[in-house]
C-alpha cells in the first residue's frame, strides 16, 4: 500500500485531501506545526464544539495502553462519528508500548481515531512503517532556507489575508530566527497594520517586529563580536529573564553568523584556487545586506581567520546541546558561545 507520510506544510495548505485515518501520527522537531496539524485533525475527526465531548487526552509520559484502547473503543456521545483520542508528547508512551501499538495498527478499533504527538519517529522502526502505510504521517519538522521563506508567504495569504513580501519574510526569520510560532504572532501583528492593500513591507517587519527584544539581541551579538564578553552576558541575562528561551536566541543569532562563516569559507575557496577575493564581496555573497556591510566587516576582521572556519561547526555544536546532546545548562550552552565569539583576536581575514 502505498504510504501517506506527508510534510506539514502540505497538510495544513490541503488538508482535506488527507483524511484523518485509524491511527495518526505528529511528528518533528517544530511544535507550532505539531500544534496546528493537531488542530486540523482535531477538526476534521470533531467537527464543531459538540464534538468535544467524543475528545480524549492523555500525558504520555503517564498513559496507559489500556485506559488509551478503553477510550478509542468507546462509542463517540455525539453525531455518530468517532472518538478522537490523542496522546500528547507521546515519545516515552510509544517506547513503552511498541508492540502493542504495531498490532493495533493492524487492526484499529473502527469507533475512535489515535493521534500520537511525538518529537520523533524514526523511519526505520516497524510502528513508522505501520502508520505510514496504513494511517497518516505528518512531518513537523521545521522547513529551513527558501522553503521557509517560500511558505512563509504561502502562510500569510492562508491565515493572516495578506501579502507577505518575500524581502520582509527573509527579515522575519534574520531578526526571530526560525521559530514559527513567533513568527505566526508577528505575522497576526503586522496583519492588523496592513493597510487596504494588506500587504506587509520589509519596512512594516523593520519597524514593528521583535521591539526591544529584537534590538536587545543584536547588541548582545555586536557586542560579543566586539570582545565585550561582559556587555553581551548582561543582554543575554536580561533576554533570558524576559522569557526568550535559548532555543530562540540561537537561532535568531546563528543567521547572521552562518553568513559570516560562509564569507570565510569563499575567501578560503578562493585563495585555495589562487585567486583573491575582498571581504566585501565575500559578504555581499554572502547575503550581508548593504546597508550592515561596513559593520560586518569590522566584524569579521576582528573574528579572525579560524574562528570564522569554526563557526559552523560551533552552531551546529550548540544546536544540538539545546537540544538534548549536552547536560550542560542551557544559559552556559549560549555563554559559551558567546566567550568564544568576544575572545582576544586571531589572524585576520581578507
Amino acid at each position: 500500500m502505498a504510504t501517506k507520510t506527508l510534510h506539514a506544510v502540505d497538510y495544513l495548505a490541503k488538508p482535506e485531501k488527507s483524511p484523518p485515518q485509524a491511527v495518526c501520527a505528529v511528528y518533528g522537531d517544530d511544535a507550532f506545526l505539531r500544534r496546528q496539524a493537531l488542530l486540523k485533525l482535531r477538526e476534521a475527526v470533531l467537527g464543531g464544539d459538540e464534538g468535544d465531548f467524543s475528545l480524549s487526552s492523555f500525558e504520555g509520559r503517564s498513559a496507559q495502553w489500556r485506559d488509551v484502547l478503553d477510550d478509542l473503543s468507546t462509542i463517540a456521545m455525539f453525531g455518530g462519528g468517532k472518538r478522537l483520542v490523542i496522546v500528547e508528547e507521546a515519545d516515552e508512551f510509544v517506547s513503552q508500548h511498541r508492540a502493542e501499538l504495531e498490532d493495533y495498527v493492524a487492526r484499529p478499533a473502527r469507533s475512535g481515531v489515535l493521534v500520537l504527538d511525538l518529537k520523533s519517529f524514526p523511519s526505520n522502526t516497524r510502528l513508522y512503517k505501520a502508520v505510514a502505510a496504513e494511517g497518516l504521517a505528518v512531518d513537523c519538522g521545521a522547513p529551513s532556507g527558501a522553503a521557509l521563506v517560500k511558505w512563509l508567504g504561502a502562510w500569510a495569504r492562508q491565515m493572516h489575508q495578506v501579502e507577505l513580501a518575500q524581502a520582509a519574510a527573509e527579515m522575519l526569520v534574520e531578526m526571530i530566527g526560525p521559530e514559527l510560532g513567533l513568527i505566526d504572532q508577528e505575522l497576526a501583528k503586522l496583519a492588523l497594520l496592513a493597510g487596504a492593500d494588506k500587504k506587509i513591507t520589509p519596512e512594516m517587519v523593520g519597524q514593528s517586529v521583535g521591539g526591544w527584544r529584537a534590538k536587545t539581541t543584536w547588541e548582545m551579538l555586536d557586542a560579543a563580536l566586539a570582545g565585550n564578553a561582559r556587555e553581551a552576558m548582561m543582554q543575554l541575562d536580561r533576554l533570558l529573564g524576559s522569557g526568550e528561551t535559548p532555543v530562540g536566541l540561537l537561532g535568531q543569532i546563528s543567521a547572521s553568523l552562518r553568513r559570516f562563516a560562509a564569507a570565510t569559507r569563499l575567501i578560503l575557496q578562493a585563495e585555495a584556487a589562487g585567486r583573491r577575493i575582498a571581504l566585501r564581496t565575500a559578504l555581499e555573497q554572502a547575503g550581508i545586506r548593504s546597508f550592515v556591510l561596513q559593520k560586518a566587516e569590522q566584524q569579521l576582521r576582528r573574528l579572525g581567520r579560524e574562528r570564522g572556519e569554526q563557526l559552523y561547526g560551533w552552531l551546529l555544536q550548540a544546536d544540538l546541546d539545546l537540544k538534548g546532546a549536552s547536560a550542560m545548562p542551557p544559559r552556559l550552552i549560549l555563554e559559551r558561545l558567546i566567550v568564544r565569539l568576544s575572545a582576544a583576536k586571531e589572524a585576520v581575514v581578507g
